[in-house]
């Protein structure tokens, strides 16, 4: 249960990808949570699971949202029916009404929603309609509304972001739309989530839209080259084809990238119009911090975290690693955060978990890699063919390993000695590679945990690792094999 201590805010959408991050900023700021959600169940993988209170409840019930509302001094509206069908905006429409009236009833103080920033006077996407429209329906309620409206929010997980992040990668040349030219102002999601913490602190007479924008005015080609250059990738060519509907582009979009379909329409639909903030009022509120706002260039750095240690590689302890709001969560869809690839093997041994380290502590080197000899010589080779270090480098200490140093054409990365240990490849690779080799004790039983993973940079490093991907039977699922039969052999 949450503490005992501050106003109590309920978030809707809190299985989404605002609301699942806004949750602990609202705990670590002192206030109290109760999640709404159709299916409470779904909540249970968050970390903070145990904090907070749960409400089932469809926000278009407004007995079950009435129910959920008791006590509530701060609502968070973020639900929205976008890529649910044709009708969302009549969805949309009749469940903001009905929380609007439940609120009311409840003797809410304030609702805060975060909607699409939009240009005036002209003809809107369905998608930034709804949204508007929405907008609206709280402002008109009897209970004080806080509208932020926001363009593209940069942070792992975010729809927008990941297509953006998919286009950039996969493709380097494209074929763009007129659309790619138009002004957009991103925001990074930490910015948006203090924003959101902010408005519960709003005096009681705003009622009021507030616009939120980085600082940076860029168009969405800008913001692919940008990317790349953030990304490590060489500059995207840019060959523009003014005739590319919106719809022909989702269509392309749903082609090239994993973002669903039913949400990659209603996005570049958006994206044909100009996003920029007409006004920072919102700063009067809750004031600029110290550093000003986060710019593209450091929004993007921090929404690749999966190519960070503590994101890609860890396993066995993650559970310690500190959150940010960019950070992927394990309940982001399976297309948010970018490709990460893996192959992943266990096996149970018949011997100790200390013969079994023993052998894995002991690998490379003289011992070799357990696997199809040919292939890692060959491998070696070709690495020093193209200037990489090949297998030239060994190991310093037969039976001995410590972080940092070489191991053939690995670095050591990690270790956690009897459990884990993780390497990072050094070889001439177009992405990111690890190779975790673990020992687990299950129920009195030895494990054998063995995982390799890829993080591919642009399309080159995705053909590389679907043209290698064959071999992984023999090259892992014989590393697998041999280093359990080594094991079983010493014991």
């Amino acid at each position: 249960m949450a503490p005992d201590h501050g106003p109590l805010c309920l978030v809707t959408g809190a299985t989404g990808y605002i609301g699942g991050r806004l949750v602990p900023e609202l705990l670590d700021a002192g206030f109290r949570v109760r999640c709404m959600s159709r299916s409470p169940e779904r909540l249970r993988d968050y970390p903070w699971a145990a904090r907070v209170e749960t409400a089932a409840a469809d926000a278009a019930d407004r007995q079950a949202v009435g129910r959920a509302l008791t006590g509530i001094e701060i609502a968070y509206y973020l639900v929205h029916a976008l890529g649910t069908g044709r009708r969302f905006e009549e969805a949309d429409r009749t469940a903001a009404r009905s929380f609007a009236a439940a609120a009311a009833d409840a003797g809410v103080h304030r609702m805060v929603y975060l909607g699409g920033l939009a240009p005036a006077g002209e003809d809107l996407s369905p998608h930034l309609r709804s949204r508007g429209e929405v907008g609206q329906i709280l402002l008109d309620a009897a209970v004080p509304a806080a509208v932020l409206r926001a363009a593209v929010i940069l942070g792992a997980g975010s729809a927008s972001f990941e297509m953006l992040r998919y286009l950039t990668e996969r493709l380097p040349v494209m074929v763009t739309p007129r659309w790619v030219h138009s002004r957009i102002q991103p925001i990074a999601v930490q910015d948006v989530l203090r924003y959101l913490v902010g408005c519960a602190r709003l005096p009681e007479g705003v009622n009021r839209s507030f616009d939120i924008g980085g600082p940076d005015v860029l168009s969405y080609v800008e913001m692919m080259a940008r990317y790349a250059r953030v990304a490590g990738l060489p500059p995207r060519v840019v060959v523009p084809v003014p005739l590319l509907t919106p719809r022909l582009s989702s269509l392309w979009v749903g082609l090239v990238t994993p973002v669903p379909g039913s949400l990659a329409r209603p996005l570049v639909e958006s994206l044909r119009h100009d996003v920029v903030c007409g006004e920072h009022d919102i700063a009067g509120h809750v004031p600029d911090p110290p550093g000003g706002l986060i710019g593209f260039e450091r929004a993007v750095e921090l929404a690749l975290t999966r190519v960070r240690q503590a994101s890609v590689a860890t396993r066995w302890s993650s559970a310690s690693v500190p959150r940010a709001p960019s950070d992927p969560l394990p309940t982001d869809p399976g297309w948010a955060g970018g490709s990460l690839y893996s192959d992943e093997r266990e096996r149970v041994v018949r011997a100790s978990p200390e013969r079994l380290w023993q052998v894995i502590e002991g690998i490379g080197g003289e011992r070799g890699w357990y696997s199809f000899p040919l292939a890692w010589s060959a491998r070696g080779l070709i690495d020093r063919l193209v200037g990489g270090v090949g297998l030239a480098r060994g190991r310093r200490d037969p039976d001995r390993l410590f972080v940092g140093e070489s191991l053939d054409f690995w670095r050591v990365e990690e270790i956690e000695p009897g459990r884990l240990l993780r390497l990072r490849a050094e070889m001439r690779l177009p992405g990111l590679a690890w190779l975790e080799l673990g020992v687990d004790r299950d129920n009195g039983r030895t494990r054998y945990t063995q995982r390799a993973l890829f993080h591919p940079r642009g399309l080159f490093g995705h053909l590389y690792w679907w043209s290698v991907w064959p071999f992984h039977r023999f090259v892992f699922g014989g590393m697998e094999r041999n280093v359990t039969l080594a094991a079983e052999r010493a014991g």
